[in-house]
């Protein structure tokens, strides 16, 4: 025969829609031509996939050889494809048995003497290869990622001529090799060792216990991004699933993937100069943004006005959707971005407002201006504002001071319990209740009506802050184990609503 079909995977965000390679050989002069919408990396696979065959002792067909990557009108990028083309070309020469090809799929970039290099995105391939029932090739440095998705249809090879003996019957193809892994791959320091701050290491334990956003505002030095470092230690192990989904982002990006990452909740902390693409995602093909990798784990932006505020704008959509769709002409992708957010600021421009050290010597304007580069819908997604003010004097010098060890063990099963309420009632953390969830689950009596009433009216709230308020409320009732909200918890969750008031913290 001098056709033949092999199949691959394209890339495609986090979906690997499958490609099917055919490969004709026709009367013409020898060249390999490849169609069906590659881009330039493709097309240049004619020339890899011809120097590795040669270079294993076989030979490209002296004719002309036509092929073709379906379906036509999806972009292909990149050298994920030539082990897939080769394989199929010598498939049509009738160098390899057709009949072992059907039931396999290939990835996996060719190097001119026909090893194989390994490609972004195999996790994706790997779970749709295994949902489509069949066996997937891949580079053996892309072996322990594919393996996450299930190792009992992956297989790994070297090189081509491994490949080659494979298909041929004189030799099989090693399954990966399994690497231990733990739910976490580090321990993270816990909030026993942050001193004093007790508000604000409780604003941090509710923001754990039910996903809420976060915003830390106080002077320079006075424990704000070390409180931040510390809210993934309160967080619960990631399920298999939201595993998966944090494994099939990281290998889709320009990252190396880690498998010794795996159930471990993404932190991410983007610089203050970072742009918007960084940040939401993009370039051509796009790729996921920080948002993206932070997805199911934690977005902490220090310095929060220091940030262009054309750059900060484009975190209000993803925060009440959970994903971003990027648009360009030929691709719209959409990644997943249901992250934490938490966010640390100064008072004021120079930082000493409500330092009781030093006094500020800002006027009201400059305050108003910094604090305005943040925008008020930006402010109003964030769910607790908590003051992190200077420390007692005395506290960081006092010989006589040790860390509450079970403070953090304490907060983590206050965390644990909450959450395993939240799942029972309604399957998802406070903070993503809908709002007809929280009519139902955060009903108040006629005093407590009122008293959200005039919080409405005095503070300013909009909808979104009211229906905010009752999520935290929610939470710190699921904490101490109420099943109705009462007005301690109303009253406690309005005080974490600090920037719904005056300009004044």
């Amino acid at each position: 025969m001098t056709f033949a079909i092999t199949y691959s995977r394209a890339q495609i965000g986090i979906e690997a829609p499958l490609i099917t390679v055919e490969a004709d050989i026709s009367q013409g002069l020898p060249q390999i031509q490849i169609v069906g919408m590659p881009a330039t990396t493709v097309k240049e696979a004619k020339d890899r996939v011809k120097s590795a065959i040669a270079n294993v002792g076989l030979k490209t067909p002296s004719r002309r050889v036509t092929v073709n990557l379906a379906p036509a009108d999806l972009p292909k990028q990149g050298g994920r494809y030539d082990l897939a083309i080769a394989v199929s070309i010598l498939a049509a020469n009738g160098d390899l048995p057709q009949n072992a090809l059907q039931q396999c799929e290939w990835l996996g970039e060719l190097a001119l003497d026909g090893q194989l290099r390994p490609v972004n995105g195999v996790l994706p391939a790997a779970i749709q290869s295994a949902a489509a029932n069949r066996e997937l090739i891949v580079p053996t440095l892309n072996g322990s990622e594919a393996n996450l998705a299930g190792p009992t249809n992956v297989r790994v090879a070297n090189n081509l001529l491994e490949v080659i003996a494979h298909l041929k019957g004189s030799a099989i193809l090693p399954r990966p090799e399994t690497i231990p892994i733990t739910s976490e791959a580090q321990e993270d320091a816990g909030i026993a060792d942050v001193r004093g701050q007790l508000v604000a290491k409780r604003g941090l334990v509710i923001a754990a216990a039910g996903s809420h956003n976060l915003m830390f505002i106080g002077p320079p030095g006075t424990g704000k991004t070390m409180l931040a470092n510390r809210l993934r230690s309160l967080l619960p192990p990631l399920s298999t699933q939201e595993a998966l989904e944090v494994a099939a982002v990281h290998s889709v990006s320009n990252y190396t993937f880690d498998p010794l990452t795996w159930g471990q909740r993404p932190f991410r902390s983007p610089h203050h100069t970072t742009s918007s693409i960084a940040l939401v995602g993009g370039s051509s093909p796009p790729r996921p943004g920080e948002i993206s990798l932070a997805h199911n784990g934690i977005l902490f932006l220090d310095e929060l006005p220091e940030f262009s505020r054309r750059v900060l704008e484009v975190l209000r959509e993803p925060l009440e959707s959970g994903h971003i769709m990027i648009s360009r002409a030929q691709y719209q992708v959409c990644y997943p971005a249901r992250f934490q957010l938490v966010a640390a600021m100064n008072a004021c421009p120079c930082g000493s407002f409500g330092d009781i050290r030093q006094p500020c010597n800002c006027s009201q304007e400059r305050i108003t201006a910094y604090r305005n580069r943040v925008s008020g819908p930006l402010l109003d997604r964030i769910d607790l504002h908590v003051s992190v003010p200077s420390l007692e004097r005395g506290l960081l010098s006092d010989p006589d001071y040790s860390p509450d060890i079970m403070a953090h063990e304490v907060a983590t099963a206050q965390v644990l319990s909450a959450r395993k309420l939240m799942f029972e009632r309604a399957g998802k953390p406070n903070a993503y209740l809908s709002s007809a969830e929280v009519s139902r689950d955060c009903k108040l009596s006629e005093a407590d009506g009122k008293l959200m009433d005039r919080a409405m009216e005095k503070l300013g709230l909009s909808a979104r802050g009211y229906f905010k308020v009752l999520k935290i409320a929610r939470t710190i009732a699921d904490m101490a184990g109420a099943a109705n909200l009462a007005t301690p918890h109303l009253t406690e969750a309005l005080a974490f609503r600090q920037l719904d008031r005056s300009r004044t913290i």
